[in-house]
């Protein structure tokens, strides 16, 4: 399943840098993985729906999106180490498998609790692919830097548009469609992915080792990281920030995830999750960019269709529509950004994609009722062209001049990275925004309510600028290590 060093010197011939057995890896993965990290926020439309049609309050329903993020955080850190043991080929198809088992076993829930409990079997399987997926493309080009900005602009694509696209689908499939059409607009796309998987994916059986799973490791990160997010997503929900139900598990996941840093230190090479590798300048700089990243994202995904709703009295659906021109933007970006990213370098292109992230959020901060909706259109597709820019250059660094077997264990640490910092950014703009609405109830309250939110989500986004600093510029050190570069050429 791989081309001669003749084709690869063709494809380099052409320009693209990209061998064409690694785009046929790339494409493999996203078809497969897109459906996932639709279905992300897919559902999160459909909550008032569901409750009525479960007859449960919200805040029960609430849990088919809380236990499917939870279940994402428990099964990243197993990633590396299942990689390592069964394959990575097997493992993807068997992630494949498990999401769609879940989303099948959703559309024909009979209530609350089993709708709960199959959503959480399909985070399972969605926690694996994400990471899985970047690692997979990473190692098929063997740890060649040349064209690797270009691949991380497709690689990343349904990251991007995930959260922009879900909201929109799934707010269509509700007008038009029962609620089941949720979750089985899922099975065919999963289905042509596992068919793909089985036959372009290359083998990579010789690769696998009997490594030991670090149990104590496993219990105190990934139900830290699970504790840490219930926390934070219940400051989202309305809890007050120093309520029992946001603080408990908050400091109990920090808690146990220090654990695990003073356990992994000790353990090296052999814990869970190799911190050792955030000693690499790429990796660690990375992360806690990714980390901002994930807050400026997700947080102002929070703010921007409840403007519409709030402000505006737009329908879920009309502000999920409204809400295209930002992914329209994010994707006209990305084969920008990959082309850029090789000339000015992940530190300048970071820095430029975050600034233009910034514009594009500053005049929420000053709109109101009355403001056009064609002016907020156009804010929104420089907004998008800010999304679509940042996370090329921050996962093309942070995949750069790694060995194959520390690549599964930097996607698990950045994607830790950006999960965390998105409930985060959540969070504070979920307390800021609340708090000010209760404390007025009039129109000119709610407007001074979202301003303030949305000149935190600015500042974010400036500090992320700021951190972008710390990232390597171009021409850095970080070069495919040697033996991957042959192994490339074999």
């Amino acid at each position: 399943m791989t081309d001669s060093p003749a084709s690869a010197s063709t494809a380099a011939a052409r320009g693209d840098g990209i061998p064409r057995n690694v785009m046929s890896t790339v494409w493999v993965l996203i078809i497969g993985g897109f459906a996932g990290i639709l279905d992300t926020t897919i559902v999160a439309i459909a909550i008032d729906t569901l409750a009525r049609e479960f007859a449960v309050p919200v805040s029960t329903i609430q849990w088919v999106s809380t236990g499917y993020l939870l279940a994402l955080a428990v099964a990243i850190p197993l990633t590396g180490w299942a990689q390592a043991r069964f394959g990575g080929k097997r493992l993807w198809i068997a992630a494949l498998s498990l999401f769609l088992l879940g989303s099948v076993l959703c559309a024909f829930a009979w209530d609350a609790t089993s709708l709960i409990v199959f959503r959480v079997l399909q985070g399972l399987g969605g926690g694996v692919m994400f990471p899985l997926m970047q690692s997979l493309a990473v190692q098929a080009a063997g740890g060649r830097t040349k064209g690797m900005g270009r691949m991380m602009a497709i690689v990343t694509v349904p990251v991007a548009l995930g959260p922009i696209l879900g909201p929109v689908v799934g707010g269509l499939i509700l007008n038009d469609l029962s609620w089941q059409w949720l979750f089985l607009v899922n099975v065919p796309v999963v289905l042509v992915g596992i068919a793909l998987a089985a036959w372009k994916l290359p083998d990579d059986s010789a690769r696998r080792t009997r490594a030991k799973l670090d149990v104590v490791g496993l219990v105190l990160l990934a139900p830290g990281l699970a504790l840490m997010l219930l926390g934070l997503s219940n400051v989202e929900s309305g809890d007050g920030v120093g309520s029992v139900e946001v603080l408990l598990p908050l400091l109990a996941g920090t808690a146990l995830v220090a654990g695990f840093v003073a356990w992994g230190l000790r353990r090296g090479d052999r814990a869970l999750v190799r911190l050792r590798v955030l000693g690499r300048r790429s990796v660690g700089s990375a992360s806690a960019v990714l980390w901002l990243s994930g807050a400026a994202l997700y947080g102002a995904m929070l703010l921007l269709p409840l403007y519409w709703q709030l402000l505006r009295g737009e329908t879920v659906l009309s502000a999920a529509l409204l809400l295209i021109p930002q992914g329209v933007g994010s994707l006209a970006a990305r084969p920008i950004a990959g082309l850029l990213i090789e000339r000015v370098g992940p530190r300048v292109l970071a820095m430029i994609g975050f600034g233009v992230m910034a514009l594009g959020t500053v005049p929420f901060a000053f709109a109101d009722a009355d403001t056009s909706n064609l002016w907020l259109s156009i804010v929104l597709v420089i907004r998008g062209l800010g999304l679509g820019t940042v996370l090329i250059p921050l996962m093309t660094v942070s995949m750069t001049g790694l060995d194959h077997d520390e690549i599964p264990q930097a996607t698990m640490i950045t994607r830790i990275a950006q999960q965390v910092g998105g409930a985060f950014g959540t969070a504070v703009l979920a307390v800021v925004l609340t708090s000010m609405l209760g404390g007025r109830a009039d129109a000119a309250g709610a407007v001074d309510a979202f301003h303030a939110a949305f000149w935190i989500a600015t500042g974010v986004a400036v500090l992320a600028l700021l951190a972008s600093l710390v990232l390597p510029g171009k021409g850095h050190d970080d070069e495919p290590v040697a033996a991957e570069a042959e192994a490339v050429a074999a």
